[in-house]
């Protein structure tokens, strides 16, 4: 086959399927999530049996196959499409982070979930935040688009926006406000604001930051003080956090950067309950050398806590050694530079944004999870994006890949008679001009 030939073909490919290169990615990781969440999954099995852990996971992977195919074959352009994924995804995202904060489930000291179907299915808000959150500032910095820059209304918006659910998600965790801190910065740089602007913005969210940090460990001191005089008078309260399993979170987080500031010292100490994670994580990676033990040869998995979610990068690394954890990071940072060559060929910012934020969040994401795997980053609950157990991660990264194939394929379709929706935009005010657009002679070569 000539390379003519070739380039037609991938150009269909992507019309008709989106991204070829982001399908792949996406079938990879699906692939890894099958073979390292069953491997990593012994303490389940004993408890539930040999196949419950894998169905479970394949359901979930399915149902996220399904909606992926879905949503890639939609335009993006559709008012009913952009009104579901912006004002009506964010009313939900609010409701149930503002819910889960009063009555949620407390998931390693921390209200974490909601219960949609006992025993069966429960949502984590936090992880819909993350892909709210990239469609709010998409539609925020397309809309506050002035002589290629962003507005400082556009700029107090997204930093009003980031603040509201940062607000909301500090309690279930440290990192998931992190993330969001780096996704807005990501999105901030292909919409075009000014390097100035970003670092007005980027202090902006560091003074948030550090007050709802302040207010969160006063609550705790006060909740602690509270505690510990209905202890002494004997009287049972409902707020006692040792009743009803909820920590103090500024607390955790101290203890947390302080164990990461002394890391280095690990292995001249004993297991602890506290430390395990890290120590058997450690041990696990240490395990696998260069090429690994084997694929389901894993020998810390039966030991290491929640080796099936937060720490699954540590049991890939056990089982293929330095290279497979190489090759599963190139997949991801290979997600955000083909999102980053889609962007440079759209014509409007919208879908730019889209398509970066969404890469930038699941990149972001698996980065943290590994960096927290490694040691680099203090102890914290991050998935591994599509590849660690969890229903609401799994569908929402699904949800993720099917907006930037959406996008990829309408761009594909750029120029093609049979798909202009490019060139009309159905919104008011959303067809401002990508500022990072570099028009190639062949756009899918």
């Amino acid at each position: 086959m000539s390379a003519n030939e070739k380039t037609n073909k991938y150009t269909e490919i992507s019309q008709k399927y989106g991204d070829p290169w982001i399908w792949g990615i996406y079938i990879a990781l699906i692939i890894i999530s099958i073979i390292e969440s069953y491997s990593a999954s012994s303490r389940e099995v004993a408890a539930q049996g040999i196949y419950v852990p894998i169905i479970k996971q394949c359901v979930f992977l399915g149902a996220g196959a399904v909606g992926v195919f879905w949503l890639q074959r939609l335009d993006y352009n559709k008012p009913l499409f952009l009104y579901l994924m912006i004002p009506g995804l964010a009313v939900i995202t609010v409701m149930s982070l503002i819910y889960v904060m009063f009555f949620g489930e407390i998931i390693n000291g921390a209200r974490r979930a909601m219960t949609i179907i006992p025993g069966l299915l429960t949502l984590q808000p936090a992880e819909l935040a993350k892909l709210s959150i990239v469609t709010i500032l998409s539609y925020i910095f397309a809309k506050s688009q002035k002589n290629q820059d962003i507005s400082n209304k556009g700029l107090m918006a997204a930093a009003f926006a980031v603040g509201i659910y940062g607000a909301l998600m500090i309690k279930s965790g440290l990192t998931n406000t992190l993330l969001l801190i780096a996704i807005s910065g990501s999105m901030l740089l292909i919409g075009g604001a000014r390097l100035k602007k970003i670092g007005i913005l980027m202090i902006i969210f560091g003074i948030m930051f550090g007050f709802f940090v302040i207010i969160k460990h006063n609550n705790d001191k006060k909740e602690e003080i509270f505690n510990e005089n209905q202890r002494e008078m004997m009287v049972p309260s409902s707020a006692n956090s040792a009743s009803n399993g909820e920590v103090g979170r500024s607390g955790t987080w101290k203890n947390r950067l302080s164990e990461w500031w002394n890391s280095d010292s690990l292995v001249y100490r004993p297991i602890t309950p506290k430390n395990q994670q890290e120590m058997f994580s450690r041990m696990a990676q240490a395990h696998g050398g260069l090429v690994g033990c084997g694929i389901g040869k894993s020998r810390e998995c039966s030991r290491l806590p929640l080796a099936f979610s937060d720490y699954i990068y540590s049991i890939i690394v056990e089982e293929t050694g330095l290279v497979g954890g190489i090759f599963v990071l190139v997949l991801y940072l290979s997600l955000l530079g083909r999102a980053a060559m889609i962007v440079r060929r759209s014509k409007r910012v919208l879908p730019s944004l889209l398509v970066i934020g969404m890469a930038s969040f699941i990149t972001f994401q698996a980065l943290f999870h590994m960096a927290i795997n490694v040691g680099v980053f203090p102890v914290s609950g991050q998935p591994l994006p599509l590849i660690s157990k969890g229903g609401t991660s799994i569908i929402v990264i699904s949800v993720a890949f099917g907006v930037m194939l959406s996008v990829s394929r309408t761009i594909a379709n750029y120029g093609n008679k049979k798909n202009k929706a490019e060139e009309t935009p159905i919104i008011e005010g959303l067809d401002a001009e990508n500022p990072t657009e570099i028009p190639p002679k062949n756009v899918w070569k």
